[in-house]
């Protein structure tokens, strides 16, 4: 998993934010399972999540306008 960039991320739609999270959370479960304590992917698996998050959020708020 590399680290998604905000370019990249501000490019997608809104429906794709939405199963790139949707995708993100499998991963990071997955991952917890495969390890006991949090390690180096599962936390850019959480920045990853945040960021698309932030984002969505923002554009719900700018539709609501």
């Amino acid at each position: 998993m590399a680290l998604i960039k905000i370019e990249d991320l501000k490019k997608m739609n809104l429906n794709e934010l939405k199963e790139k999270l949707k995708d993100l959370k499998i991963e990071l479960i997955k991952s917890n399972v495969t390890a006991n304590k949090t390690n180096a992917k599962t936390r850019e698996i959480k920045r990853n999540i945040a960021r698309i998050l932030t984002l969505v959020k923002r554009r719900e708020e700018e539709n609501k306008r």
